[in-house]
């Protein structure tokens, strides 16, 4: 038996795609039979498998699970619960490795797959590995077994582990996703007073797109935080492993300044720690963790990229301006949004004043904010690389940790190909307003001499 996976689903950190067009239960089993094969050729037995609250996650886990089983790996069913979860039952159960049958912060119509394998992530070549042995037919055979587990009480008491926050009122939504039933068990259990927006799962995300990256998806916690005059709010992705945040004036946190306020604390538990912060980060977010004694290291966008970087530097901390939060191995080395969520209620506390507060010793830059521009998802990476070509023979300041980060006498400018969506990222960071607007116009020029047109407006952080 072979198979063809769409290449288009093969993505650099996860499997994902639009499901019925580039992604099926017939992937699914390859994925499956792929992956079990791996496993047993690297010495394993067991994997445990999750899933988000997609109305397509059920199907696709199944045959997912039979593909695992058919290549003879028992399966570990923990059902319905956060990327996170996954994460720690892969950490704190007899397995192998782990999947979490995921579609993330994309649109409904989409899914796909996490991975897992020997607490690091499974991505890159080992997944163009997959498509490669399902073309084959190149899988071990075998008989798996299938069993159920329940990890969520025990992956919430993870959360609550040691808590010294404090009692605040908090705003917390879930977006419909898969984080909800894990937030209401979480929120019932720390003090103060709590209010809980689409805790209830609905893969049809009715209310809005769990996203917290786009600031247009806080409206309903804005409100809620502004009526109920609370101390702040948390929102969370699809499969809860993004976290966003706006305070108690309805202003977003954005990600880059979420790490800024939780490495004052970490640096505190580990003087002269490394944290990890993505390409988009703010410039002022290396500054400060240099500022705290820190080592700030940059580098490229994405959960499995990053949390290899952390890794292979030992760090304590790292995040992403997606909103992905890591903490080091003291706590499981993983994006993990409830429990970034619980560290940001802490470092609050121990800051003794308000989000608000820390937002506003932050120094004050304009900036944009992480804008996607749609592109054919054939084109993505040739737009860049020729968008760097021109740069380079312009003799201009390029860092090509990821994409091209561009400095000139404004600030800097980003250009990359995102990872996970037939899109590109664009982002930029100036002293004003004024020098934002030069370096947007200069994305615009360079972007539309490659043939795409766009409208790019700032942001004043």
């Amino acid at each position: 038996m072979t198979h063809r996976i769409d290449p288009a689903a093969l993505r650099e950190y996860d499997v994902r795609g639009i499901v019925g067009q580039t992604l099926g239960e017939d992937d699914a089993y390859a994925i499956g039979r792929g992956f079990a094969t791996c496993i047993r050729r690297a010495g394993g037995t067991r994997l445990a498998v999750g899933r988000d609250g997609r109305t397509t996650s059920p199907m696709l886990e199944a045959a997912l699970i039979e593909g695992l089983a058919a290549s003879g790996v028992d399966v570990v069913r923990i059902g319905l619960g956060p990327t996170p979860m996954l994460y720690h039952a892969e950490r704190t159960l007899e397995v192998d490795g782990g999947v979490q049958v995921t579609g993330s912060h994309n649109p409904a119509e989409y899914n796909g797959f996490k991975l897992v394998h020997a607490h690091r992530s499974f991505f890159g070549a080992a997944i163009q590995g997959l498509a490669t042995m399902a073309e084959a037919g190149d899988w071990e055979e075998g008989a798996g077994t299938v069993t159920d587990a329940d990890v969520l009480d025990a992956y919430v008491g993870r959360l609550l582990s040691g808590y010294a926050g404090g009692a605040f009122r908090i705003a917390w939504d879930c977006g419909n996703g898969a984080a909800g039933p894990a937030i209401e068990r979480l929120a019932a259990q720390l003090p103060g007073e709590h209010y809980l927006l689409f805790a209830e799962v609905d893969g049809a995300f009715p209310n809005h797109h769990p996203d917290p990256t786009i600031e247009a998806n806080l409206a309903d916690l804005k409100r809620v935080v502004a009526e109920r005059n609370l101390d702040f709010g948390v929102a969370f992705d699809g499969d809860g492993d993004r976290i966003g945040a706006v305070d108690a004036h309805g202003r977003v946190v954005w990600g880059d300044q979420l790490l800024a306020i939780l490495a004052e604390p970490a640096l505190r538990a580990h003087p002269g720690a490394t944290i990890v912060g993505d390409v988009k980060a703010s410039r002022t977010l290396f500054d400060r963790i240099a500022a705290l004694g820190g080592r700030p290291v940059m580098w490229k966008s994405g959960h499995s990229l990053m949390k290899e970087k952390m890794i292979e530097t030992g760090a304590a901390l790292g995040g992403e301006m997606s909103g992905h939060i890591f903490f080091g191995e003291a706590q499981g080395g993983f994006d993990d949004a409830p429990y970034a969520a619980v560290q940001l209620i802490r470092a609050v506390h121990l800051s003794g004043g308000s989000l608000a507060d820390l937002r506003n010793a932050l120094p004050s830059l304009v900036a944009s904010p992480e804008i996607r521009v749609p592109v054919d998802e054939s084109r993505k990476f040739a737009i860049v690389d020729a968008v760097v070509t021109r740069l380079n023979a312009e003799g201009a300041d390029i860092d090509r940790t990821d994409g091209a980060r561009v400095t000139t006498g404004d600030g800097w400018w980003l250009l990359r190909a995102s990872n996970t969506e037939p899109a590109l990222t664009v982002r930029a960071e100036a002293p004003d307003q004024p020098g934002l607007d030069r370096l947007l116009a200069e994305i615009e020029t360079r972007l539309s001499i490659e043939g795409v047109s766009i409208f790019l407006a700032g942001d004043p952080r």
